[in-house]
């Protein structure tokens, strides 16, 4: 059994407490467990940065184990960008390390007086003075927390926040491993807020397994291994998405104005390759899919993936890799969310060329460098401009006024991943809904854009497949996404990566079911299926109690007022590279609001998008509801 460990750093007390066994299989934990305390804990009256706010750090019910890829930790807090449910994850080695060291979970709460960190041993906990780390980029607090054998992993894992946290940025990420992020929502922010520059875990037991367990993860690790969706994962990472999401005019650029850029040659898979040094991977991973970098002068970060790749790239109309590099290392050293940090960029240089936002030092014209890498450092260390971009760009487009806010690219103050809704239209949907704000990973609803008919088929109606699977067709992109919410969340509260589950669906909830039986937990995938939906329900339940409400789950003006065209992509035969060409089709939200009511029909959600009774019931969430809903 491990142990939750209660920290108040405000009286310097800690307190320990075994797991309530109940609420593990009720909740599962990771995710479902943070959302279950946040709930509990966090409620109307506490702002983000008050001392009262949490932050909760959860292990799954996989994770220290040899499961493939359980190399996931989460971060639940109240999100200083959403002022609502927050929630980050990252993998890497830190959650494993976490787990091995005894815990289910860290609840934070309260507020040092002065900089500290959180050392962690087996089952047990110290707060440690950490002045000489205020201050200090991510890096050299992880070299000077874990010593000689830092990248090693000999001496421990760390997660710990750079200035930006420091300075409580809107934007600001937790970072473990050097180059993990627990990014999106502003968990940086929080842990800022409190004082708190890292966490050290030194763990030295091992989970041992029984065989039944070793038998399941073998099978399942060699499935992932041999899964031919996975091949392009396994060779290139996630930037082999760049050329494909060109093609199909799903990848956002210039702020979302476009969904491809012409200089597509620079900046995919093959461009990236020639800054590759090394393969990389998360603890107990098979796919291996990330890479260790090095610019031209020698700077090296791990990765870019290609959420930051586009962010940093074509979406500020930047085709240059060396300085996408850049921006991906300084945002690591700062510790801030490539995702936001990119969208706030982009935002600043569309007001720019809208005669709205002008800058004394920087141009803010697209695709300038100098713009890019110089608002990075100016957003976290609150300086000029960087201290509207800051606070994220919803605030940002309050503060600027002259209709910014047309230009923020947001869902619930969260500003958007790298997808196109008006191409991809069940990531728009998701977007939208996401209880974290936009968000790809609350649902990854690829499986219709990458052509996944085998899943489908599996999981979906017969009748209804072939619409489903049209990306073009809107009738039935709810269904889509309201398995991939169940299915996310049911993946983050056992600590594994969606790249094994929901990214191409290589193994299905009925595939996990074996190692939880071998652990003592006996299931089946409908049966997680429904934890999931517990575990959305409740973020719901959450945020409805927060007073959102169904206007908060529309995505901007821009998707579903105007049209993109998508236009051919072909060899220029001058220069042998990729041009763009005559315009194919356009891409376009008919009707978004049609599938927000679908999408609350189904999930037993009045049409304000709360929860009915008869839903809570059954998702035995009644006590939850109650003065919430009516």
């Amino acid at each position: 059994m491990r142990l939750t460990a209660f920290i108040n750093l405000s009286t310097d007390t800690i307190e320990y407490a075994e797991t309530d066994a109940p609420l593990q299989k009720k909740f599962l934990g990771g995710r479902g467990l943070g959302a279950k305390i946040l709930f509990d804990r966090v409620g109307r009256a506490t702002q983000p940065f008050d001392p009262e706010n949490c932050l909760i750090v959860t292990t799954g019910a996989f994770s220290g184990t040899p499961w493939p890829t359980a190399s996931r930790y989460h971060v639940t807090f109240k999100s200083p960008l959403t002022g609502a449910y927050g929630y980050a994850n990252a993998g890497g080695h830190f959650g494993p390390e976490l787990a091995r060291a005894g815990f289910d979970a860290l609840v934070i709460t309260g507020q040092a007086r002065t900089p500290v960190f959180l050392d962690v041993t087996d089952r047990a906990v110290a707060i440690r003075a950490a002045d000489h780390l205020w201050g200090k980029p991510t890096s050299v607090t992880q070299d000077e927390l874990l010593g000689a054998e830092a990248h090693t992993g000999r001496n421990g894992r760390v997660a710990c926040i750079g200035i930006a946290g420091e300075n409580r940025v809107r934007l600001a990420a937790i970072i473990n491993d050097y180059g993990r992020a627990a990014a999106r929502g502003g968990p940086g922010a929080v842990m800022g807020s409190k004082m708190l520059k890292a966490i050290r875990v030194r763990a030295t037991t091992h989970q041992t397994t029984p065989p039944a367990f070793a038998a399941a993860q073998k099978r399942a690790s060699q499935h992932l291994i041999r899964d031919p969706k996975n091949q392009s994962l396994l060779a290139d990472g996630t930037v082999f998405l760049m050329r494909p999401k060109n093609l199909s005019g799903d990848l956002p650029a210039q702020n979302h104005q476009l969904g491809q850029v012409p200089f597509i040659d620079a900046v995919d898979a093959a461009a990236l390759r020639a800054y590759r040094v090394k393969r990389l991977g998360c603890a107990v991973c098979p796919l291996r899919c990330s890479r260790l970098s090095r610019t031209t002068d020698g700077i090296e970060v791990e990765g870019p993936e290609y959420e930051t790749t586009d962010a940093l790239g074509p979406l500020c109309w930047n085709g240059d890799p060396e300085i996408i590099l850049r921006a991906n290392a300084l945002c690591n050293e700062y510790g801030l969310d490539t995702i936001s940090t990119g969208a706030a960029i982009a935002f600043a240089m569309e007001c720019h060329a809208r005669a709205i936002l002008s800058d004394a030092e920087l141009s803010l014209d697209w695709g300038d460098a100098a713009s890019i890498l110089g608002l990075i450092e100016r957003i976290a260390r609150r300086e000029g401009l960087g201290a509207v971009l800051a606070e994220g760009t919803r605030r940002a487009a309050a503060r600027i006024g002259n209709d910014a806010e047309h230009y923020a690219m947001h869902v619930k103050g969260l500003e958007l991943p790298r997808q196109e809704p008006r191409f991809a239209k069940g990531f728009g949907l998701g977007h939208a809904t996401s209880n974290r704000g936009a968000d790809h990973l609350y649902a990854l609803p690829a499986m219709d854009v990458g052509g996944n008919w085998d899943t489908a088929r599996k999981i979906f109606p017969a009748e209804i497949v072939e619409r489903l699977m049209d990306p073009a067709d809107e009738m039935y992109k709810p269904d889509m996404v309201i398995y991939g919410e169940h299915y996310c969340a049911v993946t983050d509260a056992l600590g594994i990566c969606k790249f094994s589950t929901t990214e191409e669906y290589s193994l299905l909830p009925d595939d996990l079911a074996p190692g939880l039986d071998a652990l003592g937990m006996s299931t089946t995938g409908d049966a997680l299926l429904e934890i999931g939906e517990r575990i959305v329900n409740l973020e719901r339940l959450y945020n409805a109690r927060e007073g959102l409400t169904r206007a908060d789950d529309h995505l901007p003006r821009r998707f579903t007022a105007e049209p993109l065209p998508l236009r051919v992509s072909e060899t220029d035969p001058t220069t042998g590279g990729t041009r763009l060409g005559d315009v194919l089709r356009v891409g376009q939200l008919f009707d978004f609001d049609a599938m927000l009511d679908r999408y609350y029909d189904l999930r037993g959600w009045d049409r304000d998008g709360r929860p009915l009774g008869a839903t809570l019931a059954r998702l035995d969430l009644i006590e939850e509801g109650r003065g919430i809903i009516s």
